[in-house]
């Protein structure tokens, strides 16, 4: 019997790669960089034109199927999550890499696709069939006491003062627990994807949405992770706020440093 999901993910993998392709010609050329909402909200012409090729290559595939971009989104478009099978989609995840030489690629269902082109290596998560990177299964690291710990995230893109001082606090306290050490590539997904090959023991960041953190999440809790929100409760996919981590334990003992950032939902207007 056929796999609709399973068709599905293979599709997304081959779309993946298309826009790797594009991605990696982008690179050679002179880029229009463009700012969004801060110096450090970065989008490029690439950004905009890999998505619109993944979603009319999807929508003729698909064409009862709903979708979330990010570039649709700032375009204003809403970040609505219905029944609907729904593809949540971001073209390059972490464009001010793209735009300094590295990127990661994401799209997500009920799986999880993570490209990271420069490097071809192609993370995917499938709901109870596992986690694999170029096809090798993928396993959180056993850690479960911090102070042996190495966390992942990111500063963000907010430069306001009183969010800079949180986000820095937040680190420092972290560090003064204390922990191995704090680290981050640039993009939330390979953070994450990171946790879910223990590399890192956790990742935690807010002011992210969902399409930074949907497919790789996926990926995290098939490899054996879990992920939670920022308080320690359950997570939420549009509240813009995550843990990850490989236990449930190592989560919840960083969720109790870490002070809010108020943000809106993805999911308000």
């Amino acid at each position: 019997m056929a796999d609709p999901w399973q068709e599905c993910m293979d599709y997304a993998v081959t779309l993946a790669r298309q826009a790797g392709e594009i991605v990696r010609e982008a690179l050679k050329n002179e880029m229009n960089i463009m700012i969004k909402s801060s110096p450090a909200d970065l989008v490029t012409a690439t950004d905009e034109k890999v998505e619109k090729m993944l979603i009319s290559s999807i929508k003729e595939k698909y064409p009862s199927h709903s979708f979330i971009g990010e570039e649709s989104v700032a375009a204003g478009e809403k970040s609505v999550l219905t029944d609907n099978p729904t593809w949540i989609i971001d073209p390059i995840d972490g464009t001010t890499n793209f735009v300094h030489g590295k990127l990661v690629y994401l799209l997500q269902m009920e799986f999880g696709v993570v490209y990271s082109c420069m490097e071809d290596k192609m993370y995917t998560g499938r709901k109870g069939r596992g986690a694999f990177c170029d096809g090798q299964k993928l396993q959180v690291s056993p850690q479960k006491d911090v102070t042996n710990s190495l966390l992942v995230t990111e500063l963000g893109s907010s430069r306001t003062p009183e969010t800079v001082r949180i986000i820095l606090s937040n680190m420092e306290r972290l560090l003064c627990i204390p922990i191995h050490g704090i680290r981050g590539v640039g993009t939330a997904a390979l953070n994450m994807c990171f946790v879910a090959a223990g590399v890192a023991d956790a990742f935690y960041e807010m002011g992210i949405h969902c399409w930074d953190m949907a497919g790789a999440g996926i990926i995290v809790t098939e490899a054996g992770g879990v992920l939670m929100d920022i308080t320690g409760g359950p997570f939420d996919l549009m509240s813009r706020r995550v843990i990850a981590s490989s236990n449930k334990a190592l989560g919840e003992r960083i969720a109790k440093e870490i002070q809010i950032i108020p943000l809106q939902r993805d999911d308000e207007d």
